[in-house]
């Protein structure tokens, strides 16, 4: 298809259309949410492409998957209808008597969250309980989303989460598209079998979300420490593991909140890496009541 430069309309349903094909993999996968055919679902399909100018899924016998110009398409199809969903919740709000600001409104709705494991155990449950006390129609939901990858940064830039609890340094930046700040500057530690003799001599236990260039670069001046000979799922499994006395681990303190008694940490000095602990959300996001009520409570926590 030849691209075309001018306005275009698309409709809420055409953006719900695009969501479900992309969500669902297929045509007909999708026309069940949308309570639709197939057939009109390819049809919508094609009509977004007409106006759009360009593939957004490529097709086969696999069902549907989208092109890299249907993949930005669909991230943004996110990002408004939810846009669209905060635009009737916070209008619905004003003036009702509840909430921040002068005490005229209600900060309310649903607000999605995306965070690695150890910040939803650890981190977000004293906000949200805080947030939620301060505004009870606020709906909160955490997703767990391993950080590799895009992690949860790339769970806010494709409109799958509102806010996310993100590692921010030089190896993983804020994205260009996203808006954020650096909440808190977290140590790592040696973490070894209780009252093992000499934990330096253990081989060592490593999940793949511990990998910051700036600790892996630390971790590479040092000849004490060998190559991860086990590797485990999460941060959870590494301290059973360590615990079990399969070896040691260097983990961040978040990791380590509530370590069981059958490990002992061990602190690594002045020279000790560390990891940047953040938010981030999208720029018109960042705007909105909930978000704003949420990164309030996130930046008092950090006090």
């Amino acid at each position: 298809m030849e691209g075309r430069v001018g306005a275009v309309d698309l409709a809420p349903q055409e953006l719900r259309t695009l969501v479900a094909v992309a969500d669902e993999g297929g045509f007909s996968a999708a026309a069940v949410p949308l309570g639709s055919t197939q057939s009109a679902v390819s049809h919508a399909v094609r009509g977004i492409e007409r106006k759009l100018g360009v593939v957004l899924f490529e097709r086969g016998r696999y069902g549907a998957r989208p092109t890299p110009a249907g993949a930005r398409a669909v991230a943004h199809a996110r990002r408004v209808l939810r846009l669209l969903e905060v635009m009737v919740a916070e209008t619905r709000g004003v003036g009702t008597g509840l909430g921040a600001g002068p005490g005229t409104d209600v900060v309310g709705g649903p607000l999605r969250i995306a965070a690695f494991r150890s910040a939803a155990l650890h981190l977000l449950p004293p906000v949200l309980e805080r947030l939620t006390a301060a505004h009870p129609a606020i709906e909160p939901t955490v997703r767990v989303v391993r950080e590799v990858g895009p992690g949860t940064a790339g769970e806010v830039a494709e409109g799958r989460a509102d806010l996310g609890i993100a590692t921010i340094g030089t190896g993983s930046p804020i994205p260009p598209a996203l808006v954020g700040d650096v909440l808190l500057e977290e140590p790592y530690a040696l973490v070894h079998p209780a009252g093992h003799p000499a934990p330096r001599s253990l081989p060592l236990v490593d999940w793949a979300e511990n990998c910051s260039s700036y600790t892996r670069a630390w971790w590479a001046a040092q000849d004490w420490i060998p190559a991860a000979s086990v590797r485990a799922e999460d941060d959870g499994a590494v301290l059973s593991m360590v615990g079990s006395g399969f070896g040691m681990a260097i983990m961040p303190r978040l990791s380590l909140t509530g370590a069981p008694p059958s490990v002992e940490v061990t602190d690594l000095g002045a020279e000790r890496p560390t990891r940047r602990v953040g938010y981030v959300t999208t720029p018109e996001l960042a705007a909105t009541a909930a978000v704003r009520a949420l990164v309030r409570e996130l930046r008092a926590g950090k006090k």
